[in-house]
């Protein structure tokens, strides 16, 4: 587990922007859990391709026209229990940190795991969200 003042700050990039962090695997359930809407999920991390790219393309998604309806985070290495339980919403993909998942109305529907985030820039990970929203969050 990291300490919290050094993850502190990774975390606050997306809540600070409108995500709301999971910190519990009852918080993950009702979050991911939902029958309406789309819901945004980005499996946050300490790592670099976190801090380049995952983050700041996760940001740049939502600023269009199309998306969803909710957004969450859970930080890996940080929140064990949460982290645990979002990895079983996002089965059969194996656990990936950093990772940003799309479901819509409960269900899985795109997944953007950590080799489709290294070497990416923010904005073709955005583009690529961003056309997943334009298929699921209308």
């Amino acid at each position: 587990m990291y300490p919290a003042e050094l993850v502190k700050p990774m975390s606050q990039d997306l809540t600070d922007f409108g995500f709301t962090g999971l910190e519990t695997s009852e918080a993950v359930v009702s979050a991911l859990d939902q029958q309406e809407g789309t819901t945004l999920l980005v499996v946050n991390s300490v790592c670099g391709c976190a801090a380049a790219n995952a983050r700041p393309a996760a940001k740049m998604s939502i600023q269009g026209e199309n998306k969803p309806t909710n957004c969450y985070t859970v930080f890996a290495g940080v929140n064990k229990e949460a982290t645990e339980k979002a990895r079983e919403f996002l089965l059969p993909y194996p656990p990936s940190s950093p990772a940003i998942a799309l479901f819509k109305g409960g269900k899985l529907v795109h997944m953007i795991e950590r080799h489709h985030i290294e070497g990416r820039s923010a904005q073709a990970i955005a583009e690529n969200l961003t056309m997943a929203y334009a298929a699921h969050c209308k």
